[in-house]
């Protein structure tokens, strides 16, 4: 089916969706007479449907409990480990007890990064005085290799440290001041960007390049400030590459607090030598699955609209905002749908994707197998900015198709969203660019995400219970305005 045709028939079934809904009494909870008797009543208005979800959610929801269960049962879920083979199993068994009409694992072959023995790094200062160099004092380093790093060579190494401001200005300085030491890559997130996701775009090119850059003009390993607007000791992994024709050395993170203690210092004029051990590895592929849920459409069952979130985490902390809260969000939704009686017009599947954080092997082989299938993909939604207030809806679309959507705002500002916008959308569901008219992200408020993102903070306590739960009803009212007639 073209892209054109695929394209009337959502707008068509966008225009049924928002057109006169009656929102005056969007902030007037519904009455229930006990707890559990909330969700038996089917709503005759849309906007008594969007304000039960909420409801739901908020009284009697699942979203706690099954994040709960993904942080503490499970934790981790570094693809390829045993984590992430029992969080496949744990989501399956919850879509099933939800009612999903059917609940399957797509295979998918990933890869293997282990990170080892817990990292060693010391610092050593010292000083010019009289002509001599002295020894001033020394300091643990908190570091954490990068994801997809080799280990240090045995018994580690210890090299002078030189420090560059930003991937650019590695490029442009002499080999000679490289080779054979440590590059030191200081560049901070940009603090002036109020989405703070565009202040980590910009700037999360020296932990994916930075050492290939530094290989490059000879350097024995690399070392990178971590990516948060926090100032604090705990370092952020990440994935990182390597690039087949040029030697691979070790990369780290380091925290921000001691990236700006190395910076002092080095400002002052001293000698910065450290002493690194690393004992990470790569190992061969394994089997893994990505974890499909779907409910079967009344009226349009070979149509479908996907949200999802990626399973697999980095093997700090537990994965709880990134993305265990996409993930809860993404089961929840669904289930809010149909505890308040509403069944979809249209087929709506929740997608959990393995490897997000070190391939993309999940999402590429979702698309894969829908492309073969020939699937009619109506809209692909993603949550994976943590479990946080709901503040909007970015879409990647033409400016007519996001110009429809418009109305769908009256319908929700008063729970949060206030836009739906141009922007991009979502890693996964990224690669359905070619096989789905709308592309969706949902955006939650920004500023804490990044002081846990890929660090061992991030953990069920760094969420808010409430805030998680605005998030699955949201993201339950978007597929209800998507779908609905």
């Amino acid at each position: 089916m073209s892209r054109k045709i695929r394209r009337l028939s959502l707008f068509l079934c966008l225009k049924w969706a928002i057109v006169g809904f009656p929102l005056a009494s969007a902030q007037t909870p519904i009455s229930t007479d006990s707890r559990g008797s909330l969700d038996q009543l089917v709503p005759r208005q849309p906007d008594e449907l969007i304000r039960r979800l909420f409801d739901s959610s908020l009284m009697n929801g699942q979203s706690w409990s099954l994040l709960t269960s993904l942080c503490k049962d499970v934790g981790h879920r570094l693809t390829g480990s045993e984590g992430a083979a029992n969080a496949v199993i744990l989501t399956r068994n919850q879509m099933l007890r939800m009612g999903y009409d059917s609940v399957w694992l797509q295979p998918v072959q990933v890869p293997v990064w282990k990170r080892g023995a817990p990292e060693q790094a010391r610092l050593l200062i010292s000083a010019p005085a009289q002509g001599r160099i002295k020894k001033e004092y020394q300091i643990e380093l908190a570091v954490l290799a990068l994801g997809g790093s080799m280990a240090t060579p045995e018994g580690g190494l210890r090299a002078e440290v030189v420090e560059v401001g930003s991937l650019d200005e590695l490029k442009k300085m002499p080999g000679d001041w490289i080779k054979g030491k440590v590059v030191f890559i200081n560049q901070k997130m940009d603090v002036r960007y109020i989405n703070t996701f565009e202040s980590y775009s910009h700037c999360a090119s020296i932990r994916v390049q930075g050492a290939v850059e530094a290989a490059q003009k000879g350097a024995l390993a690399v070392l990178v400030r971590s990516l948060t607007l926090s100032l604090d000791s705990f370092p952020h992994t990440g994935m990182m590459v390597y690039r087949d024709s040029i030697p691979r050395i070790p990369a780290a993170a380091v925290s921000t607090l001691h990236s700006e203690l190395m910076h002092r210092e080095l400002l002052a004029g001293k000698k910065l030598e450290v002493e690194l051990v690393l004992n990470s590895s790569n190992h061969p592929d394994t089997l893994s699955h990505n974890v499909v849920g779907q409910i079967t459409g009344t009226e349009n069952p070979d149509r479908y609209i996907t949200l999802g979130g990626h399973l697999d985490s980095w093997d700090v902390g537990e994965g709880a905002h990134d993305d265990g809260a996409g993930c809860v969000h993404s089961m929840e939704a669904v289930r809010l749908l149909l505890s308040c009686g509403y069944r979809p017009r249209n087929s709506i599947r929740t997608i959990l994707y393995m490897n997000e954080e070190n391939g993309m092997r999940g999402a590429r082989e979702y698309a894969r197998l829908a492309r073969e299938k020939q699937e009619m993909h109506l809209v692909s939604i993603e949550s994976d900015r943590g479990g946080f207030s709901p503040r909007e809806f970015h879409v990647e679309a033409d400016s007519q198709s996001i110009a429809e959507l418009q109305p769908m705002v009256g319908a929700l500002q008063d729970y949060g969203i206030h836009r739906i916008r141009k922007g991009g959308s979502g890693a996964d569901i990224g690669q359905m660019r070619d096989q789905c008219e709308l592309l969706i992200g949902f955006v939650p408020e920004s500023q804490r995400y990044f002081d846990y993102h890929h660090a061992r903070t991030d953990v069920l306590e760094s969420v808010n219970r409430r805030e998680l739960e605005l998030g699955s009803a949201a993201l339950a009212a978007l597929l209800y305005l998507l779908d609905h007639k």
